[in-house]
């Protein structure tokens, strides 16, 4: 299975023609790549003066569901972003409906990490900020503090897999 990030950009009067004519393009090429690859795509197609274009298809956008309205470059922001967070970054721009600017602020600047559940996480951030004494350890319901933390809103997950949890301040 590849990980390239591509669209299938389709010429639209060979398709209103009745012809499939189009081109797979790597969605995380240069802008000014993408657009000489359509405007060749579009020279050399069987409908004299083809001019206008769609995003058709898409591969590799994790679970991000691309529209065929979405523009080029937005594909290729998008697409990049993806592919500079491949574990959670489609899945990520779901959670703020399509918004790109939330998106990249939340795995910028709002990240906690990979962890197998909420209540490891806890565990850690309470290990790493007080100090607990040593009898008290057994007493400490993290997964409870996990659950509470997600459920009052300061965190949202991002479940990506089997124990694979990716944790986001909610700021």
């Amino acid at each position: 299975m590849s990980n390239e990030i591509r669209i299938y950009v389709a010429d639209l009067a060979a398709y209103n023609a009745g012809y499939l004519h189009g081109v797979w393009i790597d969605a995380c090429e240069d802008v000014r790549d993408i657009w000489g690859q359509i405007k060749t795509m579009l020279a050399d197609s069987p409908v004299e003066n083809s001019e206008e274009h769609a995003i058709h298809d898409y591969e590799g956008f994790g679970g991000y569901a691309l529209s065929e309205y979405a523009g080029i470059e937005f594909a290729h922001e998008v697409a990049c972003f993806i592919a500079e967070y491949p574990d959670f970054g489609g899945e990520l721009l779901n959670y703020f409906g399509g918004d790109l600017e939330e998106a990249k602020t939340a795995a910028e600047e709002n990240y906690c990490g990979c962890y197998k559940s909420l209540a490891d996480y806890a565990q850690e951030l309470t290990e790493d900020t007080t100090r607990i004494p040593e009898h008290l350890t057994c007493y400490i319901d993290y997964e409870r503090m996990g659950r509470d933390m997600e459920m009052s809103g300061d965190v949202f997950t991002i479940a990506t897999g089997y124990e694979e949890i990716h944790i986001f301040w909610n700021h």
